[in-house]
């Protein structure tokens, strides 16, 4: 991933990110650095929070990474999958409903999801929810299509 240019944020550039994850997630960076870094591809710009790539922007809006998400816990929103889906999920794909053991109801269709794995908690995607959180238990169907996910170019972007 090239980096396109970067700048530090300003003040209401970083209430808006910091406001939008604890609405989504309710998580609550502490931090006191929050810098921008545009990059080539145009799928995602990155915001580095202390440095660290926890923050990306998704169809402009603000949602934590994975790196992000396994830093700051999502207390909401949260996708869990069985054991059996852990290797799919990690490798990029969109996760079904056999796989989940557990889906926030307040997640709404088009919501971004942090998918998360049960045994230990560790989030290891990011997606978009394609139905409401109540709708996603059962036995076959796509629910959630995966945006971001560990081992990908952005998981593994240092600055």
């Amino acid at each position: 991933m090239q980096v396109k240019s970067r700048h530090h944020l300003r003040s209401d550039e970083v209430r808006e990110i910091e406001t939008a994850l604890a609405d989504q997630l309710g998580v609550a960076p502490d931090a006191d650095a929050y810098e921008l870094v545009e990059l080539e591809d145009p799928t995602f710009d990155l915001v580095l929070v202390d440095g660290d790539p926890h923050v990306c922007y998704v169809d402009d809006e603000p949602f934590l990474t994975v790196e992000g998400a396994n830093s700051h816990p999502p207390e909401r929103s949260r996708v869990t999958v069985d054991a059996g889906a852990i290797s799919f999920v990690s490798d990029g794909a969109d996760v079904m409903r056999p796989g989940i053991v557990e889906a926030d109801e307040r997640i709404a269709e088009g919501d971004l999801v942090p998918i998360v794995e049960e045994t230990h908690g560790k989030v290891l995607a990011i997606g978009r929810a394609r139905v409401d959180g109540a709708e996603m238990l059962g036995d076959e169907g796509k629910v959630v299509d995966s945006i971001h996910h560990v081992g990908d170019d952005l998981y593994g972007f240092r600055p």
